[in-house]
């Protein structure tokens, strides 16, 4: 599928669909009522705790409850296009993740929008790192050992998932891609059957979100390899996969979409307020605790990201020949 990545920066400028006079007042008022941020998964979930914590704080700034609305299923495209047919005014936002980047691909042809003509960006909200980890009885300390010892034993390495198509499963594919070497993917139905497996030596290896396995590499049950896309401090000292593998990077985010035709002046309010709260000492820390980096931007940076992302995981899901389950 060709990917509309003009469309989606010019959208990302903001193109307006009310006349000026009209558009300058409804921003002054704007929210008169409460707001709607959807979530395509479930609660409980990463994108939906991070954004109940946006939405507190956006009300608490905005004066109106901004209200989160899960609609789960389809990895995301049920919220999505959700949000593509909503009116655009504002009142109904999708709090976005890697997947709509991931879903471009792996789902065309199966749903009928398409994210980079149909949203707009609103706000970048969080970047959420990945770690590459083992169980600690495989032979190997290093990206490079990992390697090496994959070459050595092929058709032996067994990668944990939370599920086809999941940025974790794409994380492997692209380390695969990038490597040359062979490794069987497992998927499990979330990170907790995944992080038990790789415990217990029924797989090998994993790549997941640094939150939910950074327990587990303290107390020495898993050992953590490398993280992307930087370094971070609860894991001093792990060197990057980009280290070992020159133009390796990846990791998690989540950010705030609206339909396409929303106006502008709504938009860039609703990116003044989101950068403000991240700008915020007390945001930080509370991200931080959920393993979790402020991502600052304008709309338009956020739009450049977005399709940059959607181009690299679209090259990943052709090369592995992935489709949707």
């Amino acid at each position: 599928m060709k990917i509309p990545r003009r469309r989606f920066l010019h959208l990302a400028a903001g193109a307006a669909a009310l006349p000026a006079a009209k558009r300058i007042a409804f921003a002054d008022t704007y929210p008169t009522r409460p707001v709607h941020l959807v979530v395509g998964f479930s609660p409980g979930s990463a994108s939906d705790i991070n954004a109940r914590l946006v939405g507190q704080w956006l009300s608490e700034r905005l004066g109106q409850p901004f209200i989160i609305d899960n609609r789960a299923g389809a990895g995301g495209n049920i919220a999505t296009e959700f949000v593509v047919r909503a009116q655009a005014d504002g009142y109904t936002l999708l709090y976005a993740s890697t997947g709509i980047a991931i879903n471009a691909t792996l789902y065309a042809g199966k749903v009928s929008y398409n994210s980079l003509r149909d949203l707009v960006p609103v706000a970048s909200v969080v970047r959420t790192p990945v770690v590459m980890e083992v169980n600690p009885d495989l032979p190997v300390k290093t990206v490079p050992e990992f390697i090496a010892y994959a070459k050595a034993n092929p058709g032996k390495i067994n990668m944990a998932t939370v599920g086809a198509g999941s940025l974790q499963h794409l994380c492997g594919e692209y380390f695969k891609m990038m490597t040359g070497i062979n490794m069987v993917p497992v998927h499990y139905r979330g990170a907790a059957p995944a992080i038990t497996d790789l415990i217990a030596g029924r797989v090998q290896v994993m790549f997941d979100v640094l939150v939910s396995s950074i327990s587990y590499i303290k107390s020495g049950q898993l050992r953590a390899l490398a993280v992307t896309p930087t370094p971070q401090e609860l894991l001093s000292g792990v060197p990057t996969i980009g280290e070992s593998v020159p133009g390796y990077e990846a990791g998690g985010w989540q950010g705030v979409c609206a339909p396409s035709k929303t106006p502008t002046e709504i938009i860039d309010r609703l990116n003044r307020e989101t950068n403000a709260v991240l700008a915020d000492a007390n945001s930080k820390v509370r991200l931080a605790e959920l393993g979790g980096q402020p991502f600052v931007g304008t709309p338009a940076e956020f739009g450049k990201f977005v399709a940059a992302e959607t181009d690299k995981w679209g090259k990943v899901v052709r090369e592995a020949g992935l489709k949707p389950d």
